[in-house]
Order: structure tokens, then sequence, then C-alpha cells
């Protein structure tokens, strides 16, 4: 009895002991912090990944670009227009052989049927690129379909916008560059305007080197980083999925949405916050708000997201044309890229190999020929379905 008594009293004076050590401990913990108060602390996060991706290789007259509907359908004669502006860039198109099928009203095909023409397009050698008919939802289904591996032994571009987003950080987590650029139901409407040609140039080794005017809501400074992203409402669900390039340390962070609330576009942020996303920005690109609502008081959406990115002392790019726009510029996702932010303006550059072109987007922005901004008018309706 006694024995058993002395060793009760034994563990209570330990766990004085141990807890008075832990509360010293605290103390001298919070003394330092408070003699570095001006200190900016960058937080460690066990679960990041390094991204590093390859590049696919530039095109050239006579490849073979496979035409794949991963999301929606698109009409057949959006898909047919495309592949003649395809054959008038010098390239063959060739056509998935689900394209053109639809389930249950809106679906370009069954998830299986979606998922074997991404694998029919990577699995023949001799087609180079993939461009996507169109963005609406769907992608999100084929996240757990494919493997990292199957996208990483067969690195060629895939192109898109809107829902494609979900397969661009795919791309991105399997280490191969991917491109946020235009698709059929804007290129079917002649493919001449500045967003088309642009985007058929950096496919064949013209790398822009973009200049942007000063913004208001702009956070000047320079940074480099891993540009991932896309359309918010289709990144944000994919955190912790094989899709999510927002584990990715050092990144350069592009958003763009497209008719959504100014309070949903505040949660999604929010959501990227509190999973440790905007620690790991090394800078942000915001592309267009298109259609983007105004329940509250802000000036515009820039101006909501720059009182929430302002304490992270990171450089914000405001107003770069990609996204729902009239105009979207192409972007090279899973690139290293600087962005350089000051006040007569900013400048976007892709650290990766090709031909240089500067690109003043003030003299690109104007509104396409009547046809094109026909169709992407319809375009962005179908995509935010």
């Amino acid at each position: 009895m006694g024995s058993s008594k002395h060793t009760k009293n034994m563990k209570r004076m330990n766990g004085w002991v141990l807890a008075t050590a832990l509360l010293l401990s605290g103390l001298t913990t919070l003394t330092s912090c408070n003699e570095e108060d001006n200190a900016i602390v960058t937080p460690v996060h066990d679960d990041a990944v390094y991204i590093s991706c390859v590049k696919p290789d530039y095109l050239k007259a006579g490849d073979k670009v496979a035409l794949i509907s991963p999301s929606y359908f698109t009409s057949m004669e959006n898909v047919e227009k495309t592949a003649d502006v395809l054959r008038g860039w010098g390239l063959e198109p060739v056509v998935g052989p689900n394209v053109g099928k639809v389930v249950d009203g809106r679906y370009a095909g069954t998830v299986a049927e979606r998922v074997s023409d991404i694998r029919w397009a990577l699995s023949d050698p001799s087609v180079k690129a993939i461009v996507c008919n169109r963005g609406g939802y769907g992608s999100i289904q084929l996240i757990d379909q494919l493997t990292l591996d199957e996208l990483k032994a067969s690195p060629k571009w895939i192109v898109g916008f809107s829902d494609i987003s979900t397969l661009h950080g795919m791309w991105s987590r399997a280490g191969v560059m991917s491109m946020h650029a235009t698709m059929s139901s804007f290129l079917a409407s002649g493919g001449t305007d500045a967003t088309s040609t642009l985007m058929r140039d950096l496919l064949m080794g013209q790398v822009p080197r973009y200049e942007l005017p000063a913004h208001k809501a702009n956070i000047e400074g320079k940074a480099s980083g891993v540009l991932v992203g896309g359309n918010l409402c289709t990144f944000v669900p994919n955190i912790g999925s094989q899709a999510d390039a927002t584990k990715g340390q050092d990144l350069i962070l592009f958003v763009e949405e497209v008719e959504e609330s100014m309070h949903n576009i505040d949660r999604q942020m929010r959501i990227l916050q509190m999973n440790g996303v905007l620690d790991r920005c090394r800078g942000i690109i915001l592309g267009e708000f298109t259609d983007c609502g105004t329940e509250f008081t802000y000036e515009s959406i820039e101006a909501m997201l720059h009182d929430l990115l302002a304490e992270y002392q990171i450089p914000v790019l405001c107003g770069f044309p990609g996204g729902h726009g009239d105009v979207n510029l192409p972007l090279v996702m899973g690139a290293p890229v600087t962005i350089d932010v000051r006040n007569d303006g900013a400048t976007l550059t892709f650290n990766i190999d090709g031909t240089q072109k500067d690109v003043r987007t003030a003299d690109v922005t104007a509104t396409p020929t009547p046809a094109a901004a026909r169709m992407m008018k319809a375009g962005k309706r179908e995509t935010a379905w």
C-alpha cells in the first residue's frame, strides 16, 4: 500500500514538473516573439509539395492536335469550325472518338467515355497537343479515374480554361506544363483575333512577355514562382486531391471568375487562406471577373481582394485579360514565371525557352469581331453552367 501511494505521489510530482516546464517554455517563446514583433515569419506546411514541370514540345506544321470534350458537350458545328481553324494554322486536327455524344442533357459522354478520349489523345504518339472543346462542368469527375503517372509518361499540351482548370491542376501535379487558353467555343468564330492567334503562336514557340497598364488595386513588388490556378470555383474544391496544384510551394496564383457573387468569391479565397495556400504564394495574378456580383459597396472584386491580400506583403497584379471576358490571353500553367508590379504598370514573364515576344495587353483588349463577340458571350454562359 505504501509503495502504491509513493508511486502515485511521484506521478503527480512529475506531472507538475512537466507542466511547469511547458509553461516556462511557452513564456520564453512569447518573450522571444515580443522582442521580434517586426519579423515576418513564413509558415511551414509539412504537406506542401515541390512542383517542377517539363515543357511539352512546341508544335510545328503538320502536327496532329486532338479535339476532346472532358466536361460539357459543344455542338459538332463548333468542333468542325475549330478543325478548319487548326488546318488554317498548318496543323492536322483529329477528333476524339466520343466527341459529339451527349449524356444527361449536358455531359459530353459518360465519365468512362470522357476519360477514354483523354487516354486516346495521350497514347497516340502522333498527337502533339490536346485542345478542349468546352468547359462547363464535369472534369472533377475525372480526377480519380486518371493517374499522374500516365500524364507524366506522355507530356503533351492540354489547352482550355474554366472547368478545364481541374486538368491544369492535374498536369501541374504530374510535372507537365499546360496552357490556360481559349477553346472550340471561341476558336470556331474564326481564329483571327488576338485571343486565338496568341494561343497559336505560343503553341508554336513564341512566348509572350506581357506588359500591363497600372491598376489602382495593384500591390507593388516583384516575385517569381510556379504559375497555378485558373477558375476559382473550379480549382478550390480540388484541395486535397491529386489535382490540387495549390499544394505547391513558391506559387504565383492566377484567379478568374464568371457570374459569381462577391460573397462566394470571398468565401473561396478564405478557403484558400484557411488551407495555407495564400501563405505559400509569392504573388497573385487577378484575371477577369466577368459579370460578377456587386452586392457589397466595394468598388470592384479587385478592391475587395486587395483588403484580404495586403496582409501577405506579396505583389498582386490586377487586370490580366484572362478568363471569361472578350479577350482571354494564354498562360502557361506550371511554368516558372516572374511578375513585376510597379506604380506605372506591370510585367508577366514566362521563364521558359522559346522566342520571347513583347505583348502590350492594352493593345489587344479591344472588342473582337462581332461574330467572335457573339460566340464568346454564348460560350461564357455555357462554361458558367
